[in-house]
């Protein structure tokens, strides 16, 4: 069993310190930077095994070095991006695994955003940490890769357990809900997520995690074949994908 601590970094980051209840092994997913890694290591766990890298942007990486530095951890990455990525040392390929401890995480090669994104997935903990990949009722920009790439790496986080918790790489669920529903407008689940959204923004507290079940029903970039959807978009004989690029572009002017 984890437990798992939301650490929030820059303007809308968010990093996840991770412990393993059985051996003590601490790791932390994306740090963004030192400052508030390091503040809460301070007041937990004063170590740190492992730093987990989803992708090479410097708002992921950016705290590598001097964690490092500080507590001698080891940086695990994609090794699509080894040499991107700031003191890399255990380089992970689709499929791969990962122990913390008694917490075993598989690696998924999840393209799109950057070309060697991945992401870390325990079906034993049930939880996936996919970075700017998947977000809480979006998807990531796609900058390395293509509309397709996105829509696969999409696709097979799709096919994971629906009680798996989704853990992001930003605060972005209060935006990507007006997206949303500004397609989807009829959808009930969708208008009580954005509902409870709003209470917790309010309250300053993170949206996250949220389980994939509530995305599949209400994360528009996951129902791509909904009628409805497709309807709205005047796309009723679109593809999945053409339904997919038509959205992602919709959203990046929105």
């Amino acid at each position: 069993m984890l437990d798992i601590s939301i650490i929030r970094c820059l303007s809308d980051n968010y990093s996840y310190l991770i412990r393993d209840k059985k051996t003590n092994l601490v790791g932390v997913i994306d740090p963004s930077e030192f400052d508030p890694v390091d503040l809460e290591i301070s007041k937990t766990y004063k170590k740190l095994d492992f730093i987990l890298n989803t992708h090479h942007h410097h708002d992921h990486v950016g705290g590598n070095i001097d964690l490092k530095k500080k507590y001698n951890s080891k940086i695990i990455c994609s090794s699509y991006e080894e040499e991107k990525i700031p003191g890399s040392d255990i380089k992970k390929s689709d499929g791969d695994k990962f122990s913390l401890g008694k917490t075993d995480f598989k690696v998924i090669h999840i393209p799109g955003h950057t070309l060697g994104h991945i992401a870390f997935y325990s079906e034993k903990a049930s939880i996936i940490f996919t970075g700017d990949t998947l977000f809480s009722l979006g998807c990531g920009r796609i900058f390395e890769g293509t509309f397709e790439q996105m829509f696969k790496s999409l696709e097979k986080i799709k096919s994971l357990s629906k009680n798996t918790m989704i853990y992001c790489g930003h605060e972005y669920t209060n935006s990507n809900g007006k997206f949303c529903i500004s397609i989807d407008k009829d959808n009930a689940k969708l208008k009580n997520r954005i509902e409870d959204v709003k209470k917790k923004k309010e309250k300053k507290l993170p949206t996250l995690p949220v389980t994939l079940g509530e995305e599949l029903e209400t994360n528009i970039f996951l129902r791509c074949d909904d009628e409805k959807i497709k309807n709205n978009l005047e796309m009723n004989n679109g593809s999945k994908l053409e339904v997919f690029t038509k959205l992602r572009n919709l959203k990046d002017q929105f």
